[in-house]
């Protein structure tokens, strides 16, 4: 909510400055968003009435004024607005003048006659985000020759309030004065309001027929206003300010009150309604054409108010296009109700509509608010509109009001939440200050919770608020003096921690995106997927939730590359959700994306971009801080959104775990994304799976390396060849590495030379020359019976 801090000192003014209330009402829990002045910079504007007006000699769309500055003699002016006119005071901008922009005011010729001076419109001094083709006309108090920033009182803040949704008291004018007028220790004023006598005997009927969403409604006739009489600047201003559009007097005075005290009004035109009002569930099928030209088919469970023809308004959220006030509206009947804020939630976003009525009744309007805002909106009215007020009407259901609600605050419970003993005084003090009733008893307060308050219901309430009116920064500070135990590491399993971390190393960043996807990203990446969608998502572009981490990481990639990031690596934890809602499947997954140049960007950087070795090698990375790598496999298998050839699957303990493999050019062409990218994709459940290590002694007698090369086929993977040697090398067989890989020249077509490095070593004596050959003669021997191998000679 925004408010204006002039219009708030109206009511309560503490000798602070603008920080210094905004910090205040921060700590007590109105957290302060913004604080922004209410007009633009500007300078040498004074206010001056026009004089004469002729019209341009050479220029259609322009007039010759002469205005009264207050200088002592007539300064002429040229302008282009149509609504200037004799006699009207207006904003004068002196030459020397400096308005918003640096735009500095200077003599001038337009089309051969001289200006001195502007007479401005409200959006060149700020004081309206549209271009106006008017000018600002001011009321004919306006003192000719006064500084316009004074007159306008726009050395003024406008202090933006987000507020959390226990807290809807304090979602006016009244309700924000009362929190800083506790905090101060300072009384609060306002305006008075009086009750306004009926003038005529028009009344307009009306009947509940939901008690249980609407226990009171008060209706009142007003006949003989005039629309189009203009808003006052005052009131004008203060709406702008609160960051509310003026619209016609009418609207206008609705909106204020609604500002001023709380409670959301609304206006009917007299003459559209028939036989009287019904306060009613919809039914089924009927349908309200809304003040926003929207036609919605209204639901069974939705309020609305109605008459003997049909619906006008949906009760709490927004009026009916045709009941509304229009310009030819001469009688009103005005609205102010008391709305459940059960009947209210969620009833406006299912329609797709959020109102400043709706934010406010979902949170809860004080009942007793009606007959008051009745009343202050009747006053301005007539004051603004003239007319005649006819007796109020109201319908109330007492077996449906908030039934008052009375609360023990127990000393010794207050003590030991706020771990200070405050006096029984200040305690008192500050729940009377609060607006409670509070009547000592011997182990506390018998505490009376106003109407306004629906966040006060328990013991515990009572207690935050002693503890947000005496100040958290008052309250001491201690340490927990719980003997907490360590908690248990098991040695054979990895946290996610070190995972991250160990991705971290690599040189990757941490992505966090939704869970939630379109559902033709999915598609595009995963055909085959089932996955939930979501009833009332976000928005439509994450309405399922994904099954797999790749849409997020390949949005997050398209975010990085539209701002001129062209090399990224990324990595991301979550959940993904595999079938339906009645058989819903949730897996924790580790994936990473990489893209673009292999090393950052350097003078002895050589300027390749990765492949999908690069990132088979960050996942080994991963795969070894178990310590069990003989566990994994990575075998050739093909992805719908993975490269054909360029893809593999994970196995661990010979189970499919996950995915690594080169984008496929189809979905990058699909998602618009114009590089290659590698990911990978596997179950946490099986990356954090290891083994407890354990010692082993070194052997202090010597290696003996055998190197071995064979041509196979080319479709025969190196993972075969090496599970072939290891069952063959024996046990004292210490390490295997590929240390070549070649097709060409010398090789036959379809074959491949794949080189590996054998090393053996005993613990507890020196192998023979003819220990080693046996082994080497079985492994090549092997090899050609399984594989249909040859060593290369």
């Amino acid at each position: 909510m925004k408010f204006s801090e002039q219009w708030l000192r109206e009511w309560v003014s503490p000798q602070l400055d603008t920080q210094a209330i905004a910090d205040q009402i921060t700590m007590a829990g109105l957290e302060v968003d913004a604080i922004e002045s209410v007009a633009s910079a500007f300078s040498g504007v004074v206010v001056a009435e026009v004089l004469s007006k002729e019209r341009h000699p050479d220029a259609d769309k322009l007039s010759v004024c002469t205005v009264n500055d207050g200088s002592g003699e007539p300064v002429q002016v040229v302008c282009g607005a149509p609504n200037v006119e004799v006699g009207q005071k207006i904003p004068f901008a002196q030459v020397g003048g400096v308005l918003s922009g640096d735009f500095k005011i200077k003599k001038a010729k337009l089309r051969g006659v001289e200006s001195r001076g502007m007479i401005c419109s409200a959006s060149e001094l700020g004081l309206a985000e549209d271009t106006s083709p008017g000018i600002l006309v001011l009321p004919s108090s306006a003192p000719v020759g006064g500084n316009f920033r004074e007159y306008m009182q726009l050395d003024d803040m406008t202090i933006e309030v987000d507020l959390t949704p226990n807290r809807g008291d304090c979602l006016s004018i009244k309700g924000l004065a009362r929190e800083v007028g506790v905090l101060n220790r300072l009384p609060v004023g306002g305006p008075e309001i009086q009750a306004v006598p009926a003038t005529i005997d028009d009344t307009f009927p009306v009947r509940i027929d939901a008690p249980e969403q609407c226990p009171r409604y008060i209706g009142r006739v007003i006949r003989g206003v005039d629309v189009s009489a203009a808003t006052p600047l005052w009131m004008v201003e203060r709406l702008r300010r609160s960051g509310v559009r003026s619209i016609d007097p009418v609207v206008d005075v609705t909106n204020y009150v609604m500002l001023e005290l709380g409670q959301p009004l609304h206006a009917f035109d007299r003459d559209n309604l028939k036989g009287g009002i019904v306060v009613r569930l919809a039914k089924e099928g009927e349908r309200l054409v809304l003040l926003d030209g929207q036609d919605v088919a209204l639901k069974s469970e939705t309020l609305v108010i109605a008459d003997d023809d049909g619906s006008l308004a949906m009760a709490g959220i927004m009026g009916g296009e045709n009941s509304g006030v229009s310009e030819t509206t001469q009688t009103i009947f005005l609205e102010s109700a008391y709305f459940t804020p059960l009947a209210v939630a969620g009833k406006a976003r299912s329609y797709g509509l959020h109102t400043d009525a709706s934010h406010r009744f979902e949170r809860g309007v004080d009942p007793q608010l009606a007959s008051v805002a009745v009343e202050r909106a009747t006053g301005l009215l007539i004051e603004i509109c003239g007319g005649q007020a006819g007796p109020v009407t109201e319908c109330v259901h007492d077996a449906s009001m908030p039934a008052p609600r009375n609360i023990v605050l127990r000393t010794t419970r207050l003590e030991s939440a706020l771990s200070k003993k405050l006096a029984s005084d200040d305690v008192t003090d500050i729940l009377l200050r609060l607006g409670l009733e509070a009547e000592s008893l011997a182990e506390g307060w018998s505490v009376t919770v106003p109407s306004w308050r629906f966040d006060v219901a328990i013991e515990e309430d009572l207690i935050e608020e002693v503890a947000r009116v005496h100040g958290y920064n008052n309250l001491p500070t201690r340490r927990p003096a719980a003997r907490l135990a360590l908690r248990p590491a098991n040695e054979a399993t990895l946290t996610q921690r070190q995972l991250r971390n160990q991705m971290v190393a690599r040189g990757f960043q941490e992505a966090i995106t939704y869970s939630f996807v379109a559902p033709e990203l999915q598609a595009a990446i995963l055909p085959d997927a089932v996955s939930p969608a979501l009833a009332n998502p976000i928005s439509s572009d994450l309405s399922v939730m994904r099954a797999s981490l790749f849409p997020g990481l390949l949005r997050a990639l398209e975010h990085n590359l539209n701002r001129q990031q062209t090399r990224v690596r990324l990595f991301e934890t979550g959940l993904v959700f595999n079938g339906h809602l009645d058989n819903l499947v949730q897996v924790p997954m580790m994936g990473a994306l990489v893209c673009g140049a292999r090393e950052e960007e350097g003078w002895s950087g050589v300027k390749t971009s990765v492949d999908f070795y690069d990132l088979k090698g960050d996942l080994e990375s991963l795969l070894a801080l178990g310590g069990n790598q003989d566990a994994w496999r990575f075998e050739p298998a093909e992805h719908p959104a993975l490269h054909p050839g360029q893809s593999a699957q994970l196995r661990h303990n010979d189970e499919p775990v996950g995915w690594i493999g080169t984008l496929h050019p189809q979905v990058g062409a699909t998602l618009g994304l114009k590089v290659d990218a590698v990911l990978f994709e596997v179950r946490l459940d099986a990356l954090s799976e290891g083994r407890i290590p354990a010692f082993e002694p070194l052997s202090r007698y010597p290696e003996v390396r055998r190197d071995l090369a064979f041509i196979l086929k080319q479709e025969i993977s190196v993972q075969v060849l090496l599970d072939c040697v290891r069952v063959e090398a024996g046990n004292y067989l210490k390490d295997i590495k590929l240390f070549d890989v070649y097709a060409g020249k010398g090789v036959a077509e379809g074959c491949k030379s794949i080189a590996l490095g054998l090393t053996w070593q005993h613990p507890s004596r020196t192998l023979n020359d003819g220990e080693i050959n046996q082994l080497v003669d079985s492994i090549v021997t092997q090899v050609r019976v399984k594989l249909d191998a040859e060593l290369r000679g």
